[in-house]
């Protein structure tokens, strides 16, 4: 994966992540996992990019 590819994927899971606490609040369920994938996403990038 390129590292343009995987900024929009942190980019659209951060507003995704964003507006799924607005409507459930921070600890749901969903904004949890939204939050813990988008962790995922920006580990992967400081591995690959943070050089």
């Amino acid at each position: 994966m390129s590292n343009k590819d995987l900024l929009s994927l942190i980019e659209q899971k951060r507003l995704e992540l964003i507006q799924v606490a607005m409507k459930n609040g921070l600890a749901s369920t969903t904004a949890i996992s939204y939050s813990q994938e988008l962790d995922r996403l920006l580990n992967e990038y400081n591995r690959h990019y943070s050089k």
